[in-house]
């Protein structure tokens, strides 16, 4: 599929997918939520993948979302549009995505990036909720994800104020996983996903889906269903593959099932 907005290369078991709307410093708007949202589908029944970096450019991952697109919509343009409703289906996608991120994470783009699994950051990365400063408020999950990530006291002096953070207050923070130069993080990126590729891709979904639960559950529930997910992989050829080859020495040969 040709895409305007988006660039989407496939490389052995995984997917590179980089905003490109440069003029723009990757602002979303509705056909670039559009694209991803298709290029995530294809994604997703690609067997032959097993995960993604999500980048944009040097100077901006995305700087938000876009202005001049929504200025003149009313309450029921974005109520009957559902405004952003299709980032949910990245949000809840079963493979993992990484997030590359360098230069700014502003507004939209913050929030697509929390979207994803975790993200590494260069050391050029800026963050940041700046949508208070334009008489709104984050509507792509930035206040609960935010907040998740790095406490309520950071997360509503960020919302309140529209104050960026830099890489390495977002690594503190717990924001982000690692920063890394901005001339190496592409690769580093690369390298962590073909990592996660070349593992059992039923064992990743099953991890990821469970990580996830802890955000949506109590401690006691979470652990119960950590454990009926642990049991449950007991089932999978990939744990008889995967211990055998361990006892034998050997790297393992996983067939996704």
């Amino acid at each position: 599929m040709a895409y305007e907005t988006i660039t989407v290369e496939k490389r052995g078991g995984i997917a590179i997918v980089t905003l490109n709307r440069p003029k723009a410093l990757n602002a979303l708007n509705d056909e670039l939520t559009a694209e991803l949202v298709a290029a995530f589908a294809d994604i997703e029944v690609d067997e032959e993948i097993g995960c993604t970096v999500l980048t944009g450019s040097e100077k901006a991952f995305a700087a938000g979302a876009d202005i001049k697109m929504m200025q003149s919509k009313s309450y029921m343009d974005v109520y009957k549009g559902d405004l952003f409703g299709g980032f949910d289906r990245i949000a809840a996608h079963p493979k993992p995505i990484i997030a590359a991120v360098a230069g700014y994470a502003l507004g939209g783009g913050c929030e697509l990036a929390m979207m994803c699994d975790f993200i590494l950051a260069a050391d050029t990365a800026k963050f940041g909720q700046p949508e208070i400063q334009l008489g709104v408020m984050p509507g792509i999950g930035g206040t609960q994800r935010l907040t998740r990530f790095i406490g309520k006291s950071k997360a509503m002096e960020m919302c309140l104020t529209g104050r960026m953070m830099d890489a390495a207050e977002a690594e503190r923070s717990g924001l982000v996983s690692r920063v890394i130069p901005a001339g190496e993080l592409l690769d580093e990126a690369i390298k962590a996903a073909e990592k996660i590729a070349g593992m059992s891709q039923t064992a990743v979904a099953m991890t990821k889906e469970t990580i996830n639960r802890s955000y949506e559950t109590t401690l006691a529930e979470g652990i119960r269903f950590e454990r009926r997910v642990f049991f449950a992989m007991f089932a999978t050829e990939d744990q008889k593959e995967g211990m055998e080859a361990f006892v034998e020495k050997r790297s393992p040969r996983f067939r996704n099932r």
